[in-house]
């Protein structure tokens, strides 16, 4: 297979990175291309035998943060976030339990989100998701731990930590919570 086609076989998974960073489809859309063409460019700094797929994955990061920086924005604000606008499809818990779960993962410290889709989502090895982050693999732990622990308490599966005022000791024990689960796109 060649380069090129190896770099198009890659472009959904890239496409749902980029919108679950963004949740903007149009800029996911734009972030995927742009993405491409930069690793079509410099395929040459590509190492034979490493992985692609990480690889593309920090360039669209690389490119976001660039675009992030060039909007002056770092987070979105409550009242235009992407969010707002997204419908559960009628008569679907299950699209309700969707839009929760994107509102929460938007509410997540940048940093939080990217390893949790990292490595939850796009299933990236801690090692994998560091090289594409730039971060030791320590850090990746850490910040996938904090990542998941406050979309628990973001999805109320689970009272909120010590910082929001002493808990009863019963509730939590007898609350069972249940761990994230990789999604996959099929």
């Amino acid at each position: 297979m060649t380069f090129e086609a190896e770099v198009i076989a890659w472009l959904p998974q890239l496409r749902r990175y980029a919108r679950a960073l963004t949740g903007d489809r149009a800029w996911a859309d734009d972030l995927v291309q742009d993405t491409a063409e930069r690793a079509l460019a410099r395929w040459s700094a590509f190492r034979p035998n490493s992985n692609l797929r990480a690889w593309l994955l920090t360039i669209l990061r690389h490119l976001y943060i660039d675009q992030l920086r060039g909007r002056r924005e770092i987070a979105v604000d409550e009242e235009s976030a992407p969010w707002r606008n997204l419908e559960a499809p009628r008569g679907e818990v299950d699209g309700l339990m969707l839009r929760d779960v994107q509102r929460a993962l938007y509410c997540l410290p940048l940093e939080q989100r990217e390893v949790l889709l990292l490595v939850c989502v796009e299933e990236l090895t801690y090692q994998e998701a560091s090289s594409a982050l730039g971060v030791p693999i320590g850090t990746v732990m850490s910040r996938l731990s904090r990542a998941r622990e406050h979309m628990r308490a973001l999805l109320g599966e689970e009272p909120p930590g010590p910082m929001h005022g002493p808990q009863p000791a019963a509730p939590r024990a007898a609350h069972k919570v249940a761990p994230l689960k990789v999604v996959r796109n099929r």
